[in-house]
């Protein structure tokens, strides 16, 4: 895995942002929140996913999704092959760290880390503000930060990310692809990784029961 080098704002993210602005009030984009997968959707990649939007203008779209784990990688393990810090010292890390969760974020770049975090944490030129309380940072400065016990209350590490050719994503919603709603901490950062999906659609009062997979435009 591999983090952008010091004082580098995720490129995808800034590039998309920068077109972003107050958008997603005014204009129908959609940054800040999150996608829910629908059945219709037939893509075994996002199947059953929850994506958080980092960016949508109208040049496209990026988003992490925060409900896959990535298998048996662990975040320990991690630092020390990243040389953040030795082997020696995985017993000594903060609980933040001992217990922050590796998702795979999505099928672009999966080899490159993006950090979902609280806004309680941020580095100047390299984390780039979503919304009010979540930022995304992909420098290995934040994970430094976190193996000290300094980073944010909450963050996840994503391998990979998700991303939208320009009318792209809106054409997937238009055809019934996903549906979203507003941002939850609560299910981005939640650790019952297996349960965020059928939680989100709580969330937006749908029985998950009720889904099909042969459901049309409403």
């Amino acid at each position: 895995m591999r983090m952008d080098p010091e004082g580098k704002r995720p490129r995808t993210a800034r590039r998309q942002a920068a077109g972003a602005g107050d958008n997603s009030s005014n204009q129908g984009y959609l940054d800040g929140q999150l996608l829910i997968a629908m059945p219709v959707m037939g893509d075994p990649r996002f199947e059953r996913s929850v994506i958080y939007l980092c960016a949508h203008s109208s040049e496209g779209a990026m988003g992490i999704i925060v409900n896959r784990p990535a298998g048996s990688i662990d975040f320990p393990e991690l630092l020390v092959q990243l040389d953040i810090i030795k082997k020696a010292d995985q017993i000594t890390l903060p609980e933040n760290a001992e217990s922050m969760k590796v998702l795979k974020g999505g099928p672009v770049e999966t080899g490159r880390g993006f950090v979902l975090h609280s806004s309680d944490f941020f580095i100047k030129d390299a984390t780039l503000q979503i919304d009010e309380g979540i930022c995304l940072t992909a420098t290995v400065d934040i994970l430094k930060a976190i193996a000290k016990g300094a980073g944010p209350k909450h963050a996840i590490l994503a391998l990979g990310y998700a991303g939208w050719a320009p009318g792209q994503l809106e054409t997937e919603i238009q055809e019934n692809g996903w549906l979203h709603c507003s941002a939850d901490p609560d299910l981005i950062f939640g650790r019952d990784v297996e349960e965020k999906y059928l939680r989100a659609l709580r969330k937006i009062g749908i029985d998950p029961g009720m889904l099909s997979n042969e459901a049309g435009h409403a």
